[in-house]
């Protein structure tokens, strides 16, 4: 591909790419001599499961594959030991090297759903680390001053406000610039929180007499909430290794506008087919039901196997003409005043009853059904965040969204 048509890939779902003009410059090269780009991005084993935030990095590094870049999956062994202190109040838990190996082992299995193994290099930073002296590591750290660690926001805050730092969390963006050093790497993905780590890779880079890496952010995926970045902790993720029923009804679960958000991060189509969709729902020739389902089934399918994502969309539409749940119905978006609200009353302001004791009455009665399934507890309540079908008797349906 041209470096134009290269870079029209690479900019897709970019927040920022810093610096533009150098990574056309070393696109440009690697096209006149045909030698492929370095491509990092790390991933810190703190968690065993992956999440399809955590995916987003993922997608943009097979985009570069596809454009014939060598891309490097780090496994942050050594780093995740030490605790990303990014967007944290507090000092991390440290993990034991036990932990970290063990996560790191079902990372290397989940990510493979996504990068073509025999285009992966995958590395480990304690390769390098392990073989640093204390005088190295003293070395490392006079790279870097205290006053631009505490230009971070998270640091920053946490002295203002007298909370300690820890001298080991200052190590971290240092130890994650120093693989950029190690990798020799020409670009670095990261999520946006990760912009002040990045930007440290750079400078080490000039330090050691290197190019400076480009750094692209890519935004943080909103969970099923449509508000909070998708988080385990928050309740709001769509794992990566559950199951295929489960991934489908949480997809057919989010708004219509978070919806065009995931096609555009997660999504294989490209971006005209993506504009065409847009088009579509606009002039109402694609229903948004129709949409989210081949959304659904796409993600299914690439972690679970075609047959897998049509069996999955089958059974979401079964289970719903079982239900006689219309296409179409009205649709209600509310506004959180928590993180739950009595169902009683959703239904009040849903207008599905006139008022909440009538909604008690109803769910006593069990004549009420939360995405096809029956309620029975008057006291029922439901998490502000992501949408709902409710049902009362056989012809009240309204989609329930929180905004």
């Amino acid at each position: 591909m041209t470096v134009a048509e290269q870079m029209e890939i690479i900019k897709r779902g970019a927040v920022e790419i810093l610096v533009e003009k150098e990574l056309v410059e070393k696109l440009e090269k690697s096209v006149k001599t045909g030698v492929p780009l370095k491509i990092k991005a790390g991933f810190d084993p703190t968690a065993p499961d992956l999440h399809l935030g955590h995916t987003v990095l993922l997608h943009k590094m097979r985009q570069f594959q596809k454009l014939g870049h060598e891309v490097i999956f780090l496994i942050g062994d050594f780093t995740g030991m030490i605790g990303d202190p990014t967007g944290k109040s507090e000092t991390r838990k440290a993990l034991t090297r036990e932990d970290v190996l063990k996560n790191a082992e079902t990372y290397k299995e989940q990510v493979f759903k996504i990068l073509d193994p025999k285009l992966t290099k995958v590395v480990f930073n304690s390769e390098w680390f392990s073989k640093l002296t204390a005088a190295d590591m003293i070395a490392l750290a006079s790279k870097y001053t205290v006053a631009r660690m505490l230009e971070r926001e998270d640091f920053s805050n946490r002295y203002a406000n007298q909370l300690p730092i820890s001298i080991h969390e200052f190590m971290y963006p240092l130890a994650q610039g120093y693989d950029s050093v190690a990798l020799k790497a020409d670009v670095e993905l990261g999520g946006t929180d990760q912009k002040f780590n990045l930007l440290v890779g750079r400078e080490l880079q000039r330090e050691w007499g290197q190019v400076p890496q480009t750094v692209i952010t890519m935004p943080l995926l909103e969970g099923l909430d449509g508000v909070n970045k998708m988080s385990k902790s928050l309740g709001n993720y769509v794992g990566v290794n559950e199951p295929a029923d489960e991934i489908f009804g949480k997809i057919m679960s989010i708004s219509d506008q978070l919806m065009l958000r995931y096609y555009e991060l997660l999504s294989d189509l490209s971006t005209a087919e993506i504009e065409k969709l847009k088009e579509g729902l606009k002039d109402g020739s694609v229903h948004p039901m129709a949409a989210k389902k081949a959304l659904g089934r796409e993600i299914v399918t690439r972690y679970h196997g075609e047959a897998a994502g049509a069996q999955a969309e089958e059974n979401f539409v079964s289970r719903f003409r079982d239900n006689q749940t219309p296409d179409e119905m009205p649709e209600v978006t509310l506004t959180p005043e928590g993180e739950k609200v009595l169902l009683c009353r959703v239904l009040a302001e849903a207008q599905l009853v006139k008022s909440n004791s009538e909604g008690r009455r109803s769910i006593q009665g069990g004549g009420v059904k939360v995405n096809g399934e029956k309620v029975s507890d008057e006291n029922q309540e439901i998490a502000c965040k992501g949408e709902y079908i409710i049902q009362v008797g056989k012809r009240r349906f309204a989609r329930v969204r929180f905004a």
